[in-house]
């Protein structure tokens, strides 16, 4: 990456931040205006051509001002950025978000609906493919003649829950022996194992075995499921509210079909899901633009850091939004976020 000197930074350091906070291109004249650079708006103009060459800006139109290319907002992010330690309003509410659930489900919708209210951005956190997460929990409950719940708990905070039809004449002893199955057979299996697991029939067709058959069967569509690692949303109101895909409604329909396809979102959040990236803090990265793989996502940025319960990785919360985004702001929330709920985490279930 091409270096700069000071006033080459300081006038790409404005143009992002108007543009930022604008999202109109910028011209010279009101950089001269707003901020004291030390020289007529010709030399900014003259300046602003300079960064163009180098590939920091672009001119949307002939007539236009200057917007940040993807090179310009690299340079901004990892030289120039000033990053803004989260106010206490913006604390105590990840604060209350990451106590608002027992399970990690829960707090991971609340926390990233809270992340995206004050960012007016897209929350999104996954979950580690981590197939050597172990089954704490699992237990079934009679809702009555014709309806059954299984609850599985899973170390790193994780719970399923899954409703099924019982069989005609099943007890509650059927039920209670189930259970006695489940402590013998699934508690300390891991999701490998899980997605594997073989059922021990020794009466089959008896109403106990068939409903031992459906949770087996259910059993083992979670231990599926969890080895791909799951994938949660809140905030895309917020995306199509930006200039960016009022003007450009294709875009944000490009990303409406990456979060309808959870794969292809979380490859695209978790890190090593990135061409470039550049740390910012410990486990937090920013992609800009073209940087990130999918096609899909390169009129976006990605503002990512992982949380942990106690010293293994459980997942990746993150922020998404178009690259004129307040980096200044998405990188220290999403960096506190992510410490705030490993610290929740581990609490609960460390």
């Amino acid at each position: 990456m091409s270096d700069l000197d000071s006033r080459k930074q300081a006038i790409l350091r404005a143009i992002v931040i108007e543009y930022v906070s604008q999202a109109e291109p910028i011209a010279s004249e009101a950089l001269v205006q707003k901020y004291d650079l030390g020289v007529r708006s010709a030399t900014v103009r003259n300046e602003m051509a300079e960064l163009s060459e180098l590939g920091m800006l672009e001119q949307p139109h002939t007539s236009a001002g200057r917007v940040p290319s993807d090179l310009g907002y690299r340079f901004y992010v990892d030289r120039l950025v000033e990053v803004r330690e989260p106010d206490s309003a913006s604390k105590s509410a990840i604060d209350d978000a990451s106590d608002e659930g027992d399970a990690l489900q829960e707090l991971l919708r609340e926390t990233i609906r809270s992340l995206s209210r004050m960012t007016h951005l897209l929350g999104v956190a996954t979950t580690a493919r981590d197939t050597s997460i172990e089954v704490r929990t699992a237990i079934v409950s009679a809702l009555g003649p014709a309806r059954a719940l299984l609850v599985v708990a899973f170390g790193n905070g994780h719970v399923e829950n899954r409703m099924m039809e019982c069989p005609t004449n099943l007890s509650l002893e059927d039920v209670g022996r189930l259970n006695e199955t489940l402590q013998r057979e699934v508690i300390g299996q891991d999701v490998s194992q899980l997605s594997r697991l073989k059922l021990p029939i020794s009466e089959l067709g008896s109403p106990r075995e068939l409903l031992a058959l459906a949770v087996w069967n259910q059993l083992i569509a979670i231990g599926q499921e969890l080895s791909r690692g799951k994938v949660f949303t809140e905030g895309e109101e917020f995306l199509l509210g930006q200039p960016e895909f009022r003007r450009d409604p294709g875009a944000f329909a490009e990303l409406l079909r990456q979060l309808y396809d959870g794969d292809a979102l979380y490859r695209a959040v978790y890190p090593n899901a990135v061409s470039q990236n550049s740390t910012i803090a410990g486990t937090g990265t920013v992609t800009i633009g073209k940087e990130n793989v999918q096609s899909e996502l390169q009129k976006f940025s990605v503002v990512r850091s992982t949380y942990f319960v106690g010293n293994n990785e459980a997942g990746v919360i993150a922020l998404v939004g178009p690259t004129r985004m307040a980096y200044d702001k998405s990188i220290p929330l999403v960096n506190f976020t992510a410490e705030v709920l490993s610290e929740s985490l581990t609490k609960f279930f460390g």
